[in-house]
């Protein structure tokens, strides 16, 4: 509604995990550079931790536009799956044909995998929220992780969910899940300064002019009420902008958040 008015290509606060609208913190280039490393290294099992809406499944995203043609992905981001649902979910993402049985599904994966190392190919799977997944379908998971050869890996799985996955992975009953991740990074909120400059760059990579821009009171209203949040800065700024809109304005004040975080409390 307020690209023309803004001279914005696109919407520059949608809640899309678009990986060229990640800003990268010092917590998410760690996060974005321990998992390309986890995955060029074929070190097996990855831990991405971080609160909802911080940005993980962007950044995972953006992980697998960077390696490009150097991986085959598959991404699961419904966890509530059976150890059966979820091995066919596996197979069907990587674009194989899907046995019928259990044994079958294994045996298609496994020769996909070998096929994918003899040219020098590596392999990825991510599973987003996963601290959903039941503790007999972690199992299910942490028996891919055997997929290997006497040199490497075969597979390498990224394990990315809030805080509760990192509790979950501490019941004695999954310790050799534990025990098989050798790479864990976590992202936090964004801090107070990160934030003006994440609503920034997102307004530039919207390809905004100059003069649509934030001020520095709007930023700290957006700060307060977001907490940190990436998918609730974007949420609050598009609403501010909106508000902009409809006052005929291009710079977004304390005013225009104070409306936004009202219609997105009360719908008013």
């Amino acid at each position: 509604m307020y690209l023309s008015h803004f001279q914005l290509q696109e919407p520059p606060f949608a809640i899309t995990p678009d990986p060229r609208y990640l800003y990268f913190t010092a917590f998410h280039r760690a996060a974005f550079e321990h998992l390309v490393y986890g995955v060029t290294s074929r070190r097996g099992f990855m831990e991405l931790t971080g609160e909802v809406g911080c940005g993980k499944t962007t950044i995972c995203r953006a992980v697998l536009a960077h390696l490009g043609n150097q991986v085959r992905s598959a991404m699961i981001l419904n966890p509530c799956l059976s150890g059966s649902q979820l091995l066919r979910a596996i197979v069907t993402d990587f674009g194989l044909a899907v046995p019928r049985d259990r044994l079958g599904q294994h045996a298609a994966l496994n020769a996909f995998l070998l096929q994918q190392a003899s040219v020098g190919g590596k392999v990825v799977l991510i599973i987003d929220e996963a601290q959903d997944l039941s503790t007999r379908t972690m199992e299910e998971v942490r028996l891919l992780s055997n997929l290997e050869t006497a040199q490497h890996k075969l597979i390498q799985i990224v394990l990315a969910g809030q805080p509760e996955l990192k509790k979950r992975l501490e019941a004695p009953e999954l310790r050799q899940l534990r025990q098989r991740i050798t790479v864990r990074t976590h992202i936090p909120p964004l801090g107070v300064p990160d934030i003006s400059a994440y609503i920034d760059h997102r307004l530039r990579t919207a390809a905004a002019p100059a003069d649509v821009q934030f001020t520095e009171g709007a930023c700290n209203q957006v700060a307060a009420y977001s907490g940190g949040v990436p998918r609730m800065i974007n949420a609050v700024c598009d609403y501010a902008m909106l508000a902009a809109y409809t006052a005929n304005v291009r710079v977004i004040s304390s005013a225009c958040v104070v409306r936004a975080i009202r219609q997105l409390e009360e719908g008013v």
